[in-house]
This record gives C-alpha cells, structure tokens and sequence, in this order.
C-alpha cells in the first residue's frame, strides 16, 4: 500500500469515526446528558430529607457527583462493563444471555440468572415511564422564569411535547435522528459554558474535586446523608444506556464522546451549579436557568426541552428494542412490530409498547405534578439494574473467560457495595414515589414469567401424542404413498417429532407432499448469527428433512427469504408450490396443579391477543395453513 493510500485510509477511518461518536453523541448521552436539569436541585429541595445549604454540604454533594461518575459510569461502565460484549451487544438482556449461554437448560443457576436478568429488564421498563415524564417537566418548568403567569401552563405544555413525542413514534426517528447528534453537541457544549461562567464567580468550588468532602460528608451527617444518596444517583440516570448502546456504535466512539465531552461538560455544570448556589442561595427554586443571563433563559428552555425529547426518545426505542429481543427470547408474546427504517434494522416501533408508555408517563405527570415530586419516585429502578449488572457480569467473566471466582468477585466487590449503597438509599424512596417503578416492574416481571412458563408448558403438553419423525416415515411413508406435488413446510417446535398437522394429513387425506419439512427457528443467546450457521439441515428417508434455523435476539427474520438465500446446494427442492403449516393452539384452563389459575388465564389472555406466527415470520398468506390444535394449559 502506497502512502497516499494509508493517508486516504487513515481519513477514512477518522471521518467514520466522528461520525460515530456524533451519532453516539445524540443517541446515548440524553438521559445522563439532562440530569443537570434536576439531580443537584434535588438534594437540597427533597422535603424533609433537604441537605441544608451551606458550603461545606455544597462541597460535600459536589465531591459526591464527581466521584459517582468517575466510578460508576467512567470505571465501572465505560472501562470494564464494555468488555463484557455478547458479539459486539451490551445490554442487560445481552448480558443475561451471554452468563447463561454455557449452563444447561435445567441448571439451577440458570434458572436464577434468568430471574436476575428478566428483573433487571423489567426495572428498565420503570425507568422507561419516569424518564420522560421527569425529563420534560424539569425543562418545561422554566417557563416560570419567563412569568410566573406562565406556571399553570406547564403541565399542558409538557403534557403536548410529550404525546407529539408518543404520536409520531410510528413514522420512525430516521429523519429527526440526524438532528440528534448536533443539538446534544450544542448543549453540553452549552451546559458546560454555563458551569465555566458560574465557576469563576466562585473558584474555591473546584476544591471539591478533592474526595475527601465526600468522605467527611458521609461521616457527619448521619442518616441525612444516606438520604441525599438517594438524590445524588440522579446524576447517574442514563449510564446503563452506555453499555446497552454499545452494539450500535462500539465501544471505541462511546468512551471518547464521554472522556472528551460529556464527563468535563457535567462536571463543570454541576460544579458551576454549586458555585451559583453559594453566592445566591434563593437561586435553588430553579437552580440549573438561573446560572444563565435572564436575556438566555427563553432561549435555553428551547435547547432543554428539545434535548429531553431527544432523551426520552432513546428511552422509548431503548422499550421497544427490549419488547423484541423479549419475545424473541420466549418471555413475551409475539406483537406487531414495524421496520421504520430500511437501512437500520434498530429502528423498530411496537404500537402496543408505545401506547402503554404514553399512558402511564401521563399519568405520573398528573399524579406527581413536578419534578421534584417525580424525583423520589426516580432511582430504584436505575440502582436495581445496576446491582444486578454487577452480579450477571462476576457470572459471565467466571463462565465465559474462566476467572477464578475469588478474582470476579473481588473485582466486582467495590462496584457491588457502591450500587448496594445506592439502592439501599433509594429504597427510602419507596412511599415517597419509590413504589411506582417497583410496582411497574412487578407487573413486567409476571407478565415474562407467567408468558414462558405458559409457554412451555404447552410446548411439552403438545408433544404427548406425538412420534418420532422415523417411526412415521417408516410405519406411514412407502414407496406407493400418493405425493401431492411441490415442497410442505411444518413450522415445529422439535424437528424431531412428527406435527399433529402432518399425522392429520396423512390420516384424513392419505397423502403427503413430494418434499416435507420440518423447520424449528431457534433463537439463539447472541444478538445475530452469521449466515453460514444459519440453517442445518438433516436429510431423512422418502424426501423428509429436518431443518433448524437459528436467529439472534435481535433479528427479524423471514422465512421465505432465509430458506431462499440459505437452502443447501444439492438438495432437490420444488419451489413451487410451497405450502406453510403452522399450528394454532386453542387453550383450555386445567384444574390441575401447575400454574395458578389466574396465570393460566392471563396466559389466556396474552396468547388470544398476540399476532399470528404467519404475520411475524412474513409468511405468504395465500400459501400458509393453520392447523388449529386444543391443549389444557
């Protein structure tokens, strides 16, 4: 390669990559990126549990912020958990797939880390309700800088942003995402200018960089202490996006984003909110819009409230990513999901998803009328997924990259005490608001849980009457069984076992197809398979084959497509016609022991009302069979 050619790859690569990091910019960092907003306000206007103003408490809490984000988000997060990759994917449910994937299915271990992983799932639907709700409100409230007359309308207003925000959902982000990067640029660009301005009205704040503030804070002020930790963790909302995130960009561009930007622009903002609020201590009403010149304050509300959107828009396609890696994974039933991109595959929306969310974000806007009232219901959840990150990841590096276990959980011991701290503290939250995102959590895990055990229940129920696959060729199939031309296609739960849809065809008709086959999709504990691993295909006697299809939990597959592109060389196959047999179960409630009865009905409930495996597997309607089978959950 010539050096004109390495100078042109080297610019390349460069270009690509700030292209990346400005694409991370906008997609990753707007949660953690508008926690200035609110978190530093919040312990010292919490009720009864405020820090009172003074400046070694101001000094205190600032040395608390720093140091939970430099050990929390920049240590934990950003230098280690991004290791811990399931193929290139972060996430709770990619860690949880990535600490079970070398246990066997009936492991003991197992069956507890799918309880952790689907807990640390169902705690990121909690946060997904309160992040947009507490987002756009705290932006929003400073229209009572502008006039006081204008307070009334602040819950009409974030009430609009945020149902235009749930309504445009289904025309996908793929045009107002190319806004996302520069705007989020802008504002921290903005927020740490607003800290630098502050600062040097009072440079002594920086001294709290030094540790031991938060040390002596933490020592003398006793229980108040515990409390404000329950205030301090808002400052770290959005840090498990970092890692959840990563598969969109890696890792390389997310840890550059925030060294280089975002850590210095929070930092300086929380720091310059600390100087302001020991010069001006009546500034604490509306803390962050009172750094800013009154002439700016209109124009910083736009900028605040256009990033909280942007904020809550990465949660609620954060929702329905996890909505379909869930159901890909057998936790959730199967719902109607549109590709909103042809060039992203990410870029999904789930109509039922995204009706709920607005729903309740709604609703806690008009239960909780603040943000100061939202903040005691923020936190538990965000401190839940983070303590359960700790321990699926001592798992994973034990299983996966054979640590000793003596060395994973001395690692991981300083991050499980910090999360523990923080999570106890929120639990005092729990009658002040806490209970709302527990509450949404418990109805997410039961409803996973009720789904996969109703699930497979009924999977193994529906293997009873069954055969093996060779006793029926063997005992039915000869060389004068009548052969209906072209190919069928029996979707199967086990490749091996004859369906109740071929034994029924061959009973009432006395015939079977030229070709027949028998095809599992198998979702695999990785984000994607590589085409080559896509299909195995096992030949049997008198044109029978078994076939195994394996997906990743965060693909979308078509059938027709795959078998097209994936179909083994050498196999004759009639394309035409090819006819699709899939079963529909008509459940019937058992009083037999097993499931309590008022799961099997809401088992019931969520199978009568999840889309037909024709519709998801983009199968051809005018080629697909239903075979309707009746089983006794």
């Amino acid at each position: 390669m010539t050096m004109t050619e390495t100078t042109s790859t080297a610019e390349t690569t460069k270009k690509s990559l700030q292209a990346l990091a400005l694409a991370a910019l906008g997609i990753v960092f707007g949660d953690i990126g508008t926690s200035p907003l609110y978190a530093f306000e919040q312990v010292f206007s919490n009720g009864i549990h405020s820090v009172p103003v003074s400046q070694n408490n101001i000094y205190g809490v600032l040395s608390l912020f720093f140091w939970s984000l430099m050990m929390v988000v920049t240590l934990k997060y950003v230098i280690f958990m991004m290791r811990a990759d399931n193929h290139g994917e972060g996430g709770i449910m990619a860690l949880m797939a990535l600490a079970m994937g070398k246990l066997p299915e009936d492991s003991p271990k197992r069956r507890t880390l799918l309880i952790l992983g689907l807990l640390g799932a169902s705690f990121f639907y909690g946060d997904g309700v309160i992040t947009p709700a507490i987002s756009v409100l705290s932006a929003v409230e400073g229209l009572e800088l502008i006039s006081p007359d204008l307070k009334d309308m602040v819950i009409p207003v974030a009430l609009g942003i945020l149902l235009a925000l749930f309504w445009t959902q289904r025309r996908g982000t793929g045009t107002i995402g190319l806004f996302f990067g520069p705007v989020m640029l802008i504002w921290f660009i903005a927020i740490g200018a607003l800290g630098v301005l502050n600062i040097l009205q009072h440079p002594g704040v920086l001294a709290a960089l030094n540790p031991v503030y938060a040390i002596e804070f933490l020592a003398t002020h006793g229980p108040l202490a515990f409390f404000a930790l329950g205030a301090v963790v808002l400052c770290l909302t959005g840090a498990e996006a970092l890692y959840a995130d990563m598969g969109h960009f890696g890792p390389l561009p997310i840890r550059i984003v925030w060294m280089g930007l975002v850590l210095p622009s929070l930092v300086l903002n929380y720091f310059g909110q600390g100087a302001l609020l020991l010069t001006q201590p009546d500034a604490l009403s509306n803390l962050f819009y009172m750094m800013a010149p009154a002439v700016l304050h209109p124009a910083l509300i736009i900028l605040a409230t256009i990033a909280t959107v942007i904020a809550s828009q990465a949660v609620i396609s954060g929702a329905f990513s996890m909505t379909r890696q869930a159901w890909q994974l057998g936790f959730l039933p199967h719902m109607r999901i549109s590709q909103t991109s042809a060039e992203s595959h990410g870029q999904i929306y789930v109509p039922i998803v995204n009706a709920f969310l607005a729903i309740f974000v709604v609703a806690v806007i008009l239960v909780f009328q603040s943000s100061s009232a939202l903040g005691s219901a923020y936190g538990i959840a965000v401190t839940g997924t983070m303590l359960i990150t700790d321990f699926l990841a001592i798992v994973a590096v034990i299983n996966i990259w054979r640590w000793q276990p003596w060395r994973a959980i001395l690692g991981a011991s300083a991050f499980i005490v910090i999360d523990a701290i923080f999570f106890s503290a929120n639990t005092l939250k729990l009658f002040d608001g806490g209970w709302l995102p527990l509450a949404l959590s418990l109805v997410m895990i039961i409803i996973m849980t009720t789904w996969h055990r109703g699930r497979i229940t009924l999977i193994e129920r529906n293997k009873i009457d069954m055969i093996p696959l060779t006793e029926f060729i063997t005992k039915e199939i000869t060389d004068h069984t009548p052969r209906v031309k072209g190919a069928a296609i029996y979707l199967v739960y086990d490749q091996h076992m004859t369906p109740k849809g071929l034994q029924a065809t061959m009973h009432h008709f006395g015939v079977v197809h030229e070709q027949v086959a028998l095809l599992r999709i198998h979702y695999a504990l990785t984000p994607t398979i590589a085409p080559e691993d896509r299909l195995s295909v096992t030949l049997c006697a008198q044109g029978f084959l078994q076939l195994d299809m394996k997906c990743g939990f965060m693909e979308r597959i078509s059938i027709p497509d795959e078998l097209a592109a994936h179909w083994p060389v050498g196999i004759a196959a009639h394309p035409n016609p090819i006819s699709f047999f899939i079963s529909r179960w008509v459940i019937g409630i058992n009083p037999a022991p097993g499931m309590m009865h008022w799961r099997r009905k809401l088992f019931r409930l969520m199978y009568r009302n999840s889309i037909h495996p024709q519709e998801f597997l983009s199968l051809p309607t005018a080629d697909s069979m239903i075979i309707t089978v009746r089983l006794d959950l």
